[in-house]
């Protein structure tokens, strides 16, 4: 790979390129093709950009900033109306072709092989054909979804869903209108499309729009500008807040405090902001306590009953060799896991996936036998 051209176009020194090779910036030949990967956000490069062989970039997806006040944060972040799409639960891949192959990147940059199985055989190979540099950017979501598991949508599986498109060597998006009339012109499916609003009544249409999805066990919003001049913004409902917490403290050693009270304090805002009855309040109130204790108890009553701490997932191939290589995946990204023999079924194979988590068993096997905190 030549280096000093890579870097060129990213806007650095060869010398810098060089001194960030092996520390923020990663080489990679596996699975091919081969590439360098930023680990870290660096001189405005986000995290998960990708330079291949034939200099060719693919930027990582720019962190979306999330409104914690939802009508303060509509009307200083947008000048006009918005567009309000549903911001689905699972993991976030940008979809290229490279050297005439369909690939899929996570956010943090890896070819994921389950993922790039799933593209291939939900993206029609003809609109890279008729748009070799195009970037599709997409939620993976499903119920065998191996990151992030969900049965909240009409899902069999794992799906793949636009909500992004860009292109090769650019940092922009093409904005909700395009990405949305070339998922119709493709086939190919796209996240839900509430409408347009004007920024009176937004905050109002999309409290209703995030309660329903909430009652609904779905995660949020993503809030556009029409005209695709300013940056997103995310809001999520209080039933996601709280599945989040309720999963994470399942695990609760393997997560940063900030992943909990981040949680808890978009609650306090919400509840504020909405103003929320005597009864609203303490069922809110009830929901946030039950969702940190109720998975805690859990795991230290397993854990006393001397029963492993594991997260039990599943994945659906359609090839055996994508098995094989997600295993693989798994274990370079340092992910400690137990794969099960595949289960041939109707569609493919079934493997199931206990993912281990080692601090929180350790934690909580070392404090039940008496050591102190």
């Amino acid at each position: 790979m030549n280096l000093r051209a890579a870097a060129e176009r990213l806007g650095l020194s060869p010398e810098r390129m060089e001194r960030m090779l092996g520390r923020v910036v990663r080489d990679s030949d596996w699975p091919t093709p081969r590439l360098l990967r930023f680990d870290k956000a660096v001189s405005g490069i986000e995290a998960g950009t990708v330079v291949f062989e034939e200099d060719e970039i693919v930027y990582g997806y720019p962190k979306i900033r999330r409104a914690m006040m939802l009508s303060p944060a509509i009307k200083r972040c947008f000048p006009d109306g918005v567009l309000v799409e549903e911001k689905m639960n699972g993991h976030n891949v940008r979809v290229a072709s490279v050297d005439g192959r369909i690939i899929a990147l996570t956010r943090g940059g890896f070819i994921c092989p389950y993922s790039t199985e799933v593209a291939n055989d939900q993206i029609p190979p003809e609109i890279f054909k008729d748009n070799p540099d195009l970037v599709l950017c997409g939620e993976m979501a499903g119920p065998k979804n191996p990151y992030v598991p969900k049965e909240v949508y009409p899902i069999e599986s794992m799906d793949f869903y636009l909500f992004d498109v860009s292109r090769k060597g650019r940092r922009d998006m093409d904005g909700s209108s395009r990405t949305h009339a070339l998922a119709e012109e493709y086939g190919i499916r796209s996240v839900p499309l509430f409408g347009k609003f004007g920024l009176d009544e937004a905050a109002g249409e999309i409290k209703e729009i995030v309660m329903d999805l909430g009652a609904r066990g779905r995660e949020g919003v993503v809030i556009k500008d029409p005209e695709n001049q300013k940056s997103p913004i995310k809001y999520t409902s209080s039933e996601s807040n709280c599945k989040d917490l309720e999963f994470a403290f399942r695990y609760y050693n393997d997560y940063g405090q900030d992943f909990f009270f981040s949680r808890v304090v978009r609650e306090g805002f919400q509840a504020a902001e909405w103003s929320d009855g005597e009864d609203e309040f303490i069922e809110r109130c009830f929901r946030l306590g039950k969702s940190m204790l109720g998975p805690m108890r859990e795991t230290v009553e397993a854990k006393i009953a001397g029963e492993p701490i594991v997260q039990e997932v599943e994945i659906m191939v359609k090839d055996l060799q994508t098995a094989a290589d997600f295993e693989e995946h798994f274990r370079r990204m340092g992910v400690r896991a137990l794969f099960d023999p595949p289960l041939s079924c109707p569609g493919g194979h079934l493997v199931k996936i206990k993912r281990l988590v080692m601090s929180t068993n350790d934690k909580t096997e070392s404090v039940i036998e008496g050591q102190l905190w």
